[in-house]
């Protein structure tokens, strides 16, 4: 009997028809749209003529445009404004499952998809959104796609797709005290570099892996696409069913006898053979931070930076530095902040804010330092009163935010002014990702925390 990959696996059971020298047509079990790259697809179904398939399959979000503050009242920007507006009118239109502004489900569509439990081991989910991929955290194929394919699965629950390659990434061994799940994925990108997985879907895997919560998994998966894999994705475990079982309890959404059945055989064949495989020491992991303009520019929080590479990418190496205001073999221990920003669909869960709270409790915020706390979604935000954080976030002089994607691409008013440094737990560091001429340093919420408090690059293990 032939041995397969998860990747296989779920991939091959969702083949409709294969294409001889060509793509394969995929059913997407799962679709998430949100306000920005899904107002075309809709135009596009009504100049067809056309219907929607499986509008049951399909659930609506507003986040990447919505303000984190006063969400009571009308949106003052104007485009953002018509984009919210707009996907209300199309879900009203098509009947589809919409999650707006202030409803208690809304938040960041890929936190919202979890904790809501429409993501489930063994699916192929798709959204209009590249960090899509944060799904593969429970044992499913889910890959972001662009407006065009947004509007084939609307109309089809179907896409073309090429199969990619199958990489598997080995952590072995325990992570240190003071290092997460982000500082584990900027590590492992900083050794592959942000093309390192260009052509591949990633399975994760190791005792390190193994280790981590869901939470912690969504954050790895959700920043492969980071390293320019096509997706990331864990096999799923007893800590997987425990998660979905706490919202089967909630009364949210049950588990199938035939799911159970199912999530059990989804694993990888021993012996089952991937194009590439890549091996981790996780003991060799400290917090980890940016210093140029791409996530594979990373070096730990007490490390210093490289020296430019020897070949033809030394001129972006320059550029990225120039842009950064950093210079070959300097320590950035020490350098001063101007922002901290704790959200976004990266780490924007009650872990995260959980993590943030044990670093800042009876400690005070660096006044020099602005803050943007910004929950993941409305459960997120009632958690974190329901768990007395927000008091601990007060008391150290932090404002919580109300949810959305917020400065992780700054879209609404959250952005950060030219030349101001911020230490960001979101997913990219691009030039102006935050705002026009903004520099952006990723961290895990433990280091944004340590350095919220002392207002300077500050590794958290001399917190913990």
């Amino acid at each position: 009997m032939e041995k397969k990959t998860l990747f296989d696996k779920i991939w091959d059971a969702h083949v409709v028809h294969r294409i001889e020298g060509g793509p394969d047509v995929l059913f997407i079990d799962m679709h998430y749209i949100h306000e920005v790259t899904s107002p075309q697809a809709f135009t596009g179904l009504r100049k067809r003529g056309i219907g929607m398939f499986r509008p049951d399959r399909t659930l609506a979000t507003a986040d990447h445009n919505i303000p984190t503050k006063d969400q009571h009242l009308p949106i003052r920007d104007e485009i953002s404004r018509n984009q919210v507006n707009q996907l209300e009118k199309n879900c009203r239109e098509f009947g589809i499952r919409h999650f707006g502004m202030q409803h208690p489900n809304n938040g960041i569509v890929h936190i919202i998809g979890p904790e809501l439990g429409f993501t489930r081991p063994g699916m192929t989910i798709v959204c209009g959104d590249s960090h899509t991929s944060t799904h593969g955290a429970f044992g499913t194929i889910a890959f972001g796609i662009g407006t065009s394919e947004v509007e084939m699965v609307l109309a089809t629950q179907c896409l073309l797709q090429t199969k990619p390659r199958k990489m598997r990434i080995t952590v072995n061994g325990n992570i240190r005290k003071g290092v997460t799940a982000k500082d584990i994925i900027l590590y492992i990108i900083s050794k592959l570099t942000s093309g390192g997985a260009t052509g591949f879907f990633v399975e994760y895997d190791g005792e390190a892996i193994k280790n981590l919560t869901m939470e912690g998994r969504m954050t790895l998966c959700n920043m492969s696409i980071e390293m320019g894999a096509r997706g990331g994705l864990v096999a799923p475990d007893e800590k997987t069913v425990a998660y979905l079982e706490t919202i089967e309890k909630s009364g949210i959404k049950s588990i199938s006898p035939a799911e159970r059945s199912l999530w059990k055989e989804l694993k990888t064949d021993p012996g089952a053979r991937f194009d590439r495989e890549e091996v981790f020491n996780a003991s060799e992991i400290r917090p980890m931070i940016t210093f140029g303009t791409n996530p594979g520019m990373a070096i730990p929080v007490n490390g210093t930076i490289p020296p430019p590479p020897e070949d033809e990418n030394s001129s972006s190496y320059f550029k990225a530095l120039n842009y950064m205001g950093f210079t070959p073999g300097e320590k950035l221990e020490g350098h001063k902040i101007d922002y901290v920003f704790l959200g976004s669909c990266t780490n924007g869960r009650i872990e995260d804010f959980r993590a943030f709270a044990s670093v800042i409790k009876g400690r005070k915020k660096h006044p020099e330092v602005t803050a943007l706390i910004v929950p993941g979604s409305k459960r997120v935000e009632k958690q974190i009163i329901d768990e007395g954080l927000d008091r601990i976030f007060v008391e150290a002089g932090f404002e919580i935010r109300q949810p959305g994607c917020s400065s992780c691409l700054a879209m609404n008013e959250d952005k950060i002014p030219a030349g101001k440094y911020a230490v960001s737990t979101s997913n990219r560091n691009f030039e102006g990702r935050q705002g026009p001429g903004s520099r952006t340093i990723l961290a895990s919420p433990l280091t944004a925390a340590a350095c919220a408090v002392t207002g300077k690059i500050t590794s958290p293990e001399e917190f913990l």
